[in-house]
């Protein structure tokens, strides 16, 4: 993949599948015991796209790019965010050479998309997903009130993601305890673990880069191609702590449009449990109890064709899939599907570790 700096000039719609077996997708601090996030009428499992959006930023900080939001230690061990780029950014340029009462307005405009062109150059998390800032120097440099941005909108979202069935919890981790030795003479104690998890679950993200937004960010050509890459690599990499192993990309998809201002719109929707060919959701326990059926989503991507520029598509050899009331034999037949939907040319099926180098910085 080439480097490409142009700033996106298309929509595209994403849809991202991947399962859990016995983990906390995503817990809820707020129930007091850190427990999954359970819809309670459907008991479908939720993972909020901040939880996703964490994955991804931990991987680009992996990978050397510039990531303003991090997960750093602070000296009490605790997790925080480090939230100083901008501030580096704005104290490189002597204060005192600034003189912004001297500069005229288109001047001063300069100046001040210099300083936010390096920021996001170096930030490729606010590229993506924008920002709040928390730079407190309007009071300290006379004349920022006007030019320090309050936020980044970022022009790559994503729904909160969910299950495609109800789900089970793993009642037999939460009498987990743990023996430690303690106190002087080395003796044993035990502490409850409190450890909540899911036995199974097939969960379905949806997600949108909006071209227009793009400008406010600088989002690059680049910069999308490397999602196609990136979710994949972040669910590997980015769940290998106790309550996340377990969870493993199974599908992701970005639909890429010709037309500006157009996408479909919950394309993920169209992507179905199978239910003759399932288990039944309380007996689910792994992705080969589960399949789904693509035949809707091939055809409707069939039947807009002439809107759609590429299909960006990658899918686990272990996912089965349904189509026309039959099972697929593997992921190619998928591939072959949407080839004979779209057009040879119109499917590009991603090489997740025969294309990831490309996406990482440059070496100096």
């Amino acid at each position: 993949m080439s480097e490409t700096t142009e700033t996106v000039t298309n929509r595209s719609e994403i849809v991202f599948i991947y399962d859990a077996v016995d983990a906390n997708p995503n817990g809820n601090p707020l129930s007091g015991s850190n427990r999954p996030r359970i819809d309670p009428e459907t008991q479908q499992c939720v993972v909020t796209d901040v939880r996703l959006k964490r994955y991804l930023r931990d991987q680009l900080d992996a990978d050397e790019h510039g990531v303003y939001i991090r997960n750093v230690k602070n000296e009490s061990g605790n997790q925080s965010d480090r939230n100083d780029l901008l501030a580096d950014r704005l104290r490189d340029l002597d204060p005192d050479d600034w003189n912004l009462d001297d500069l005229d307005d288109d001047e001063t405009d300069e100046l001040f998309d210099h300083v936010y062109g390096m920021f996001l150059d170096n930030s490729v998390d606010v590229r993506y997903f924008g920002a709040t800032m928390s730079v407190d120097l309007r009071g300290k440099y006379s004349g920022f009130e006007d030019y320090l941005p309050d936020h980044f909108q970022g022009p790559v979202q994503f729904s909160p993601g969910k299950s495609m069935h109800a789900v089970e919890p793993n009642e037999e981790y939460n009498s987990l305890t743990s023996v430690i030795a303690t106190g002087e003479n080395k003796e044993q104690g035990g502490f409850d673990l409190d450890d909540h998890r899911i036995k199974y679950g097939l969960i379905r993200f949806r997600g949108l880069v909006d071209e227009h937004g793009a400008e406010d960010t600088n989002l690059t050509e680049s910069d999308v191609r490397r999602l196609d890459t990136l979710c994949w690599r972040a669910l590997k990499n980015q769940t290998t702590s106790r309550s996340k192993i377990g969870q493993e990309p199974r599908l992701y998809v970005r639909v890429e449009y010709t037309d500006e201002s157009f996408h479909l719109g919950d394309l993920s929707r169209e992507l179905r449990i199978d239910e003759e060919r399932s288990k039944p959701d309380e007996r689910l326990r792994s992705i080969r109890d589960v399949a789904v059926n693509v035949e809707p989503f091939v055809s409707r991507l069939a039947d807009n064709a002439d809107r759609i520029e590429t299909v960006h598509v990658v899918a686990s050899p272990s996912m089965r899939l349904s189509y026309g009331g039959e099972e697929m034999e593997d992921s190619e037949a998928l591939y072959d599907r949407l080839r004979d939907a779209l057009g040879s040319n119109g499917v590009h099926v991603i090489d997740v570790y025969g294309e990831y180098e490309a996406t990482l910085p440059a070496e100096e």
